[in-house]
């Protein structure tokens, strides 16, 4: 059944000029069609809430409620399939769905929007928009930890100068370098989960902020999507969205520092000035005019869209930090920022993941690192472990250089067996958190995902 005029004005305001509806529409068009699936998710929630709600006459019947969520079902697979459609007068999902709703089952598609608001129904999208990107991200870090972890592992005692200030320092190795940076990343998931503890509660039955003079029943709307509870305070569910963001982009900017760190090491020690490490050729872009070139493009590149993660994160916090309290028209800015950031990072972690699997060491290399200079603190602390005071083996060392020229970097590796050092690694504590993290991942996904299951099926 085709909607009619009088539908369709029931749905959208066709009195704003053509301008200033483009304006405030934005890209809302294309960056709702990410939200389509939870928006339908968010309205059977709602749905069956209201079906439950002890008013006579029932707004809607649970027969009702088992049509619109039908329908729903059906929206969601067209979503899937890339057939679902924001047309230009609808502004937004939520009125492409509802219209949908309304061209199948008329007068009863015109009810599903009763005590809501386009403000708590857009913020509980983007909530399950979210977990869902987080529950991705997450794995994807647990994938780049792994990776490291294991290229450390296979090159555990392999010897590697550590510097600082990029000048040699002290004998280190491939394992403790690879399995730092998979610390560095293990350390961002703290940052993550409390992002994920954030977007815990649901804001739905807020409606602009101030409730409704209805008795909806938010808590069971709430654990209807997954949710832990709700946001109890009805303002505070509408001056919530932003904020909720802002936390996600914060832990892409921070991830994505650590993945630039990675990255910037990973170009200088490829470099055939040192020559530790040889990237994959197929990861490796090639030169216009210059046949031998092999360069670290995609590399590069991390660095680069880690200025943009912390961009995102400045234009998020700046967004809000003179806003108002209750919803204002601006926080519509802070869907693309989040939806770019965890994007960017997403891809980011995946990609990096590769490299690193694929990334292979030169050993005879590694070992050429070695001068005599990058030896003297561990022989300086052999002459306190022989009862000398460590300032005067720190000065005997310092002015006699030369004594060092036939240290062996493999029993400087060997020798330091203290807990986290070149001897000293525990690589079944890096499987017990990979493997504790990875079953947290797959309790909470399998919870979120058996609610949405039970509201509209597979």
């Amino acid at each position: 059944m085709k909607d009619s005029p009088a539908i369709r004005k029931t749905i959208t305001d066709n009195t704003v000029d053509k301008d200033i509806l483009a304006y405030t529409v934005g890209e809302d068009p294309v960056l709702d069609l990410e939200l389509a699936v939870w928006d339908c998710m968010g309205t059977a929630a709602h749905v069956t809430m209201l079906s439950e709600m002890k008013v006579s006459p029932p707004i809607v019947t649970k027969e009702e409620a088992k049509k619109v969520k039908a329908e729903l079902a059906n929206i969601v697979r067209l979503s899937r399939e890339g057939k679902f459609e924001i047309r230009q007068d609808d502004q937004d999902v939520h009125m492409a769905v509802e219209r949908m709703l309304t061209e199948k089952l008329g007068d009863l598609g015109k009810k599903i929007h009763t005590g809501r608001s386009r403000n708590d129904q857009v913020a509980v999208d983007v909530r399950l928009h979210m977990r869902d990107q987080m529950f991705g991200m997450w794995g994807e870090m647990l994938d780049l930890f792994d990776a490291l972890v294991k290229f450390g592992k296979r090159h555990n005692l392999v010897p590697m100068v550590g510097r600082t200030h990029l000048q040699p320092a002290m004998p280190s190795s491939v394992g403790v370098w690879a399995t730092g940076h998979a610390e560095m990343l293990s350390a961002q998931l703290p940052v993550l989960l409390a992002a994920l503890e954030m977007n815990s509660t649901s804001p739905l039955g807020s409606a602009a902020g101030y409730g409704v003079p209805l008795p909806l029943d938010r808590e069971r709307s709430a654990k209807l999507l997954g949710f832990d509870g709700t946001i109890h305070n009805v303002f505070g569910a509408s001056m919530a969205r932003g904020e909720d963001e802002a936390a996600l982009v914060s832990s892409c900017a921070q991830t994505m520092c650590v993945l630039s760190r990675l990255a910037e090491d990973m170009i200088l020690f490829s470099m055939p000035e040192f020559g530790y490490f040889r990237l994959p050729r197929e990861y490796c872009t090639g030169s216009s005019i210059m046949p031998q070139k092999f360069n670290p493009d995609v590399l590069e590149l991390v660095r680069g869209k880690t200025a943009h993660a912390i961009g995102l994160l400045t234009a998020s916090l700046t967004l809000l930090h003179a806003m108002p309290g209750g919803y204002n028209r601006d926080l519509q800015d802070c869907k693309l920022l989040y939806m770019k950031a965890v994007d960017t990072t997403r891809t980011t972690l995946r990609i990096m993941a590769k490299v690193v699997k694929g990334m292979t060491i030169d050993e005879a290399k590694l070992r050429a690192g070695f001068t005599p200079g990058v030896f003297a603190t561990d022989v300086a602390l052999r002459m306190v472990a022989q009862g000398k005071p460590w300032r005067e083996a720190y000065h005997e060392v310092r002015d006699h250089l030369e004594m060092l020229k036939d240290e062996d970097p493999d029993a400087a590796v060997m020798a330091k067996n203290h807990e986290g050092t070149t001897n000293g690694l525990d690589y079944a504590r890096y499987a017990a958190f990979s493997a504790s993290s990875r079953k947290t991942l797959a309790d909470k996904m399998r919870s979120a995902r058996r609610a949405l299951r039970n509201l509209i099926g597979e």
